[in-house]
């Protein structure tokens, strides 16, 4: 009831029995399982990066970091331009524990939004996560590297990266659906991780 009102379909509203508590965990929780989910889902993300990495020609590998702004990758390149900030220099440039955990944050943050979103709207997990996977190759590889000068323009990298790129990021978006169904349910249905 708001002002005697009682509003249909806004939980904050709903009256409650006493004895019944909330679904989930709540906004905590749930940005803690998204943080979990994007962890592990980037762990994943770069062992197959890596790997399809390590099985391309030499002459695509030296394409891609002749393309890159000083050869390295984004979160690399926004960490050494952190240290050039404060006046310090990156001892070696990449990789640098201050570029993991960097690259960890970029594709932590929207996990944890993901995981949030996925209750309210369960349409954001179709696919099982792929959706989510191929919206952070395009916003993020294909949209903000690019635009904040931490990578170059798509089109100055061979197809070889795209496709790099499109597969490690629809690996995030099944893992990171996969912890968070076993850590939280199905998109739309919160439980509590612990009783």
């Amino acid at each position: 009831m708001v002002d005697g009102v009682r509003v249909r379909d806004w939980p904050e509203t709903e009256e409650r029995p006493r004895n019944r508590p909330m679904e989930g965990d709540g906004l905590l929780g749930t940005v803690l399982k998204g943080a979990a989910a994007g962890i592990v889902a980037t762990w994943v993300l770069d062992r197959l990066d890596w790997a399809m990495w390590d099985a391309e020609a030499s002459e695509r590998r030296a394409e891609t970091r002749r393309a890159r702004p000083g050869g390295l990758d984004p979160a690399h390149v926004a960490a050494n331009r952190i240290a050039g900030a404060f006046g310090k220099e990156l001892n070696p440039p990449q990789p640098h524990p201050l570029g993991l955990a960097l690259h960890y944050a970029f594709a932590t943050t929207p996990t944890i939004a993901y995981a949030v979103l996925r209750h309210r709207y369960p349409a954001v997990a179709a696919g099982g996560g792929a959706l989510f996977g191929l919206a952070a190759t395009l916003v993020e590889d294909e949209g903000m590297n690019p635009l904040l000068g931490l990578a170059a323009p798509p089109q100055d990298y061979p197809w070889q990266d795209h496709a790099r790129s499109v597969a490690a990021h629809l690996a995030l978006g099944l893992v990171a659906e996969g912890v968070l169904r076993a850590l939280d349910g199905p998109a739309g249905e919160p439980r509590r991780l612990a009783a």
